[in-house]
């Protein structure tokens, strides 16, 4: 199937998880291709979308959101996964769980959503971001789990498979 991973990230930690979800799913055997929501022009040769998004102060890049809402009837006609990257020192589950995250997973007919933790250096942040992490206190460093990710993208793969031999029977 042909797959597209299209991730907003501010800093790049978020797409290298989309890098990695994209290596699973072509060593499964499909055809990936990774664009920046903002750069994608067409959906017209893609079976298959992962949107991902960095989380910050408890919401979606502009860019994710934006992807979602003007592909969204393209979407619906689609299999879509979602995954989010946020706080890495606080639970997934509410770190992780940008506001607008169970309306968008439902107009685009989202199959799944993940949370994943993330790269926190405050080297790269603004200052009103820096403010943001030290009242949080999250912890500098980086605090992905790539196995978890695998893991994800793997489960991914074994429904496409399972879709792939429906297809073909």
């Amino acid at each position: 199937m042909r797959v597209l991973i299209t991730v907003a990230s501010r800093h790049g930690a978020t797409a290298e998880i989309g890098s990695a979800i994209g290596r699973v799913l072509t060593e499964a055997g499909h055809q990936v291709v990774e664009s920046a929501p903002e750069e994608v022009t067409s959906l017209d040769d893609v079976d298959v979308v992962v949107l991902g998004s960095a989380v910050y102060t408890a919401h979606w890049l502009p860019a994710a959101r934006e992807f979602a809402r003007q592909w969204q009837d393209e979407l619906l006609a689609r299999r879509v996964w979602v995954f989010s990257s946020g706080l890495a020192t606080q639970p997934a589950a509410s770190a992780n769980s940008p506001h607008e995250l169970l309306a968008l997973r439902e107009r685009v007919g989202a199959l799944g959503h993940r949370s994943f933790a993330g790269r926190l250096q405050r080297s790269e942040l603004a200052f009103a971001e820096r403010a943001l992490i030290a009242g949080a206190r999250a912890k500098e460093g980086d605090h992905r789990d790539f196995e978890a990710v695998a893991a994800w993208a793997r489960d991914i793969a074994g429904q496409l498979a399972v879709v792939r031999e429906q297809t073909v029977a």
